[in-house]
């Protein structure tokens, strides 16, 4: 599990993020050698559990960790088959409080005596594909999948210290849309107010031992988490790179052709 590797042992990470499953997307992102881990939107985009798999061999064919990006209603169901697919960490969305961060942990620990998990041994890839390791294996490389979530609301906000101390929360992002709207705000008016949010969120993420994640845009917007002591990185994502490219150069070229003389 490359992820886990790097947060126990202190490194940084950078990731970027795909809203498509297709298998060829991964390997182009995977040549570049640029980066750690790839994770899959899946709270965005539909998808089928032969993609799961996909993702995770192929990134794994690069040396890549992967990641998915997961909706709260079903949680269970899809954390569960895309860590059996072989996925190395879980972002869970839209918890609102400690307990429910809890809840979501007991649903991916391995069900032993030690962990009190929901989660039993299935036969499916898992990392690497290693189907016929012992059970206590097994419960270790479920142990060391990394458990990643955003802190997209209100209550989760106000409730970040508890959040913090949970046992099994390894990482902690977040989500400056989804908490604006969870206090009656267009973000856009707001800036300031919700960054101070997101400050409160990595001091005390950093304080308990917890490593905040934080998704970039730009190169350049690195140097203000680092100063705040952020050392993992999400650099920007496949559709708004797209969206960039069609608005501004797609724009630009219109513009071009607008001004040439009828025939």
């Amino acid at each position: 599990n490359r992820l886990r590797y790097l947060l126990d042992n202190g490194l940084p990470s950078v990731a970027t993020r795909l809203v498509t499953p297709q298998s060829v997307f991964i390997e182009a992102l995977g040549d570049t050698g640029n980066y750690d881990y790839v994770e899959f939107l899946a709270e965005y985009t539909p998808f089928t559990q032969y993609d799961l798999q996909s993702f995770c061999i192929t990134s794994e064919l690069h040396n890549m960790g992967s990641m998915i990006k997961i909706d709260f209603q079903n949680r269970a169901y899809v954390a569960q088959k895309a860590i059996a697919s072989g996925f190395q960490a879980v972002l869970f969305t839209d918890c609102h409080d400690a307990q429910e961060v809890r809840e979501s942990i007991r649903l991916v620990k391995p069900e032993t005596p030690e962990d009190g998990g929901r989660f039993g041994y299935p036969n499916n890839r898992f990392i690497g594909f290693q189907p016929r390791i012992g059970q206590l294996d097994h419960a270790r490389r479920q142990r060391e999948v990394v458990l990643a979530f955003m802190i997209e609301k209100e209550s989760a906000v106000a409730d970040i210290e508890r959040i913090c101390a949970v046992p099994g929360v390894d990482m902690v992002q977040f989500g400056p849309s989804d908490y604006s709207m969870s206090r009656g705000w267009n973000a856009q008016e707001h800036f300031q107010e919700f960054k101070a949010a997101e400050r409160t969120m990595i001091q005390t993420a950093l304080r308990h031992g917890v490593h905040p994640r934080c998704e970039i845009q730009t190169v350049e917007a690195a140097h203000y988490y680092i100063d705040l002591g952020v050392k993992h990185f999400c650099l920007g994502d496949q559709l708004g790179k797209l969206m960039e490219h069609w608005s501004v150069d797609g724009g630009a070229m219109r513009r071009i052709v607008g001004s040439l003389p009828n025939a």
